[in-house]
């Protein structure tokens, strides 16, 4: 099948690229003008794995208004802020007949993508693959050839024969897919994990496999898993995981799996950009008060972060925000 990815950011690339060195075409659509350009200047991305092997990928890249593809299949790994403009200058791109696929991090983007895609042909699911973007035109893969993992589901949670032929291409580009039918549950697995590593990891400026390290580890991870668990269980949301199996979880990605991962959420707040925590922490916490449940500690967390977010809008050198 041809695949046309939406987001050439660390995930979009990683997909991308395996997908094409797996013989399948590849077409990738950018709203960020600078990796656009910087690709285009060089030929195509530089590809490194763990800092090593620096090496160029020849790849296509559009802009949405450039692009004149007709893909089976969109992957897209846009940031939850910046998904709704996205789709709608791609809006012309769509047709009745496209799949997508969107293993994004938070909850806010099945809807966004409902608007586009018939609803049987919505597939989300969960990424656990670190990647990092060192700047435009430059990624790193994490980890050895076939690291890291991903669930796929089905926003119907009827897998059917284009489902099936998605993942048998996931598996080819060593993506290691696995197919669950069990829609919120799938997604809010990552949510929870993410609610615990990718927030606290960002506010303290560490790894993941430094985190796991601190004498308040477990219990801070376990307070939000706890709440997070209280507040899918009022939603009548049947996780995939126990409460202890989501800890350890958290424990294996942090000393196995991505123990060098400075998460996601990390390197948007160091590079100055808007973090996803409203769609993950804040997400908890706003589902929660539906049922008239306060899971403050998110709250508390998703609050903290959006203030270290205001703190780098100074100029060091004065008390006045930064144009």
């Amino acid at each position: 099948m041809k695949y046309a990815v939406l987001g050439a950011g660390a995930m979009g690339l990683r997909y991308g690229v395996l997908l094409q060195e797996a013989g399948f075409p590849v077409d990738f659509v950018e709203i960020w003008s600078p990796e656009i350009e910087k690709v285009k200047e060089q030929n195509g991305v530089y590809v490194s794995r763990d800092g090593e092997n620096k090496h160029l990928v020849p790849i296509n890249i559009y802009s949405p208004e450039e692009y004149q593809g007709d893909p089976d299949v969109w992957i897209v790994f846009v940031k939850q802020m910046q998904l709704a403009d996205a789709l709608k200058r791609c809006k012309n791109l769509f047709n009745d007949k496209q799949y997508v696929v969107a293993p994004m991090n938070g909850i806010g983007h099945v809807e966004k993508l409902n608007q586009y895609f018939d609803a049987d042909k919505v597939l989300s699911g969960t990424a656990m693959i670190a990647t990092v973007l060192n700047g435009p035109g430059d990624v790193d893969f994490m980890g050895p050839a076939g690291a890291g993992s991903m669930k796929i589901v089905n926003q119907n949670e009827q897998p059917d024969e284009m489902t099936h032929k998605i993942v048998d291409e996931f598996s080819k580009a060593n993506l290691n897919p696995e197919l669950t039918t069990n829609f919120m549950g799938t997604l809010m697995s990552k949510v929870i994990l993410n609610s615990v590593l990718n927030t606290l990891c960002t506010m303290f400026e560490i790894r993941m496999g430094e985190f796991i390290q601190a004498p308040t580890a477990e219990k801070l991870g376990r307070q939000l898993i706890n709440e997070a668990f209280d507040v899918c269980e009022r939603d009548d949301i049947k996780l995939l995981n126990t409460r202890e199996e989501e800890w350890q979880a958290i424990k294996y990605a942090s000393t196995t799996s991505m123990p060098l991962h400075f998460p996601s959420m990390y390197q948007d707040m160091s590079k100055n950009r808007p973090t996803e925590v409203d769609y993950i922490n804040g997400f908890i916490y706003d589902l929660g008060l539906k049922h008239h449940y306060e899971a403050s500690t998110h709250d508390y967390l998703r609050n903290l972060v959006h203030l270290a977010e205001f703190s780098k809008s100074f100029d060091p050198d004065s008390l006045l925000v930064k144009n």
